[in-house]
């Protein structure tokens, strides 16, 4: 995906966007407890986040080719495996010794920095950041994603990886930045918890894809039914299963008509 643009969700790429994302995020959980970082981890992580997506280079591969983020050029290829052996060896060693909220935006910020990848480092470094928290019990049932709180503002983002290269690589405001979004994002998750449990007293187990399809109606806002079973991989009458016990429970609301309603998160 171009850093920057809104995803159309009608778009088959975006789609397989979604898709990708989803499984890059089961990736993440599933390896949450590994304790040593490897750079085939990073590279089966790029190759599920940026399979079919990329507008250059090859997933799953250091990039071979120089890159310009506007007016910041990254380190060269020929440097590239050399730097990323030192952020992993500071991964796994070094950085158990600060707050994951702060290990977590160091990791971030350095690894867009180094830029490894031809495509898709954006998605790949948020994810790596995520990792991070899991891996050190942040958040041991993973029920959230900083993803949301970059997104509403992406300008925001990006000035905020700026800043760091104009104050001569002094992290202190991204790492505000970055534990401001983890607060807000907390924030909301609590926010929610609370407004879920008053309106249903009725207790619901949620199925893996029903908490994806939560997730992508966090992300995404408002979706149409064939959205959701595209994004899902699932069948009509399988989303609508899915759908109706949420539904019932308080968490999804279905906003518009019989023919052009959506489905969105029910809002305190």
């Amino acid at each position: 995906m171009e850093e920057g643009r809104e995803p159309a969700a009608s778009d088959p790429r975006s789609r397989r966007e979604v898709v990708n994302y989803f499984a890059g995020l089961r990736y993440v959980e599933k390896n949450a407890a590994k304790k040593t970082i490897r750079h085939e981890d990073l590279f089966n992580l790029h190759r599920i986040l940026a399979g079919e997506v990329m507008d250059q280079g090859e997933a799953g591969r250091y990039r071979s080719i120089a890159v310009r983020v506007g007016n910041y050029l990254p380190p060269t290829p020929n440097e590239v495996s050399g730097l990323m052996f030192e952020l992993l060896d500071w991964w796994n060693k070094r950085s158990t010794g600060l707050s994951p909220v702060l290990s977590s935006a160091i990791l971030h910020y350095r690894f867009e920095a180094l830029h490894p990848f031809a495509d898709g480092n954006g998605r790949t470094g948020r994810a790596l950041a995520l990792w991070e928290l899991y891996r050190r019990g942040f958040d041991t049932h993973h029920i959230f994603s900083v993803d949301e709180y970059y997104w509403e503002d992406r300008p925001r983002y990006y000035a905020a990886l700026e800043a760091v290269r104009h104050a001569g690589e002094d992290l202190s405001s991204w790492l505000e930045y970055c534990a401001e979004g983890l607060r807000q994002t907390l924030e909301r998750v609590w926010l929610r918890v609370q407004a879920y449990d008053l309106k249903s007293s009725e207790k619901i187990v949620l199925r893996p894809k029903q908490e994806r399809l939560l997730e992508l109606l966090r992300d995404h806002g408002t979706m149409a039914p064939a959205e959701l079973w595209s994004a899902l991989g699932v069948s009509k009458q399988g989303t609508l299963d899915l759908l109706r016990p949420l539904i019932a429970a308080g968490l999804v609301e279905k906003i518009g008509t019989k023919k052009t309603g959506r489905y969105a998160l029910r809002t305190p």
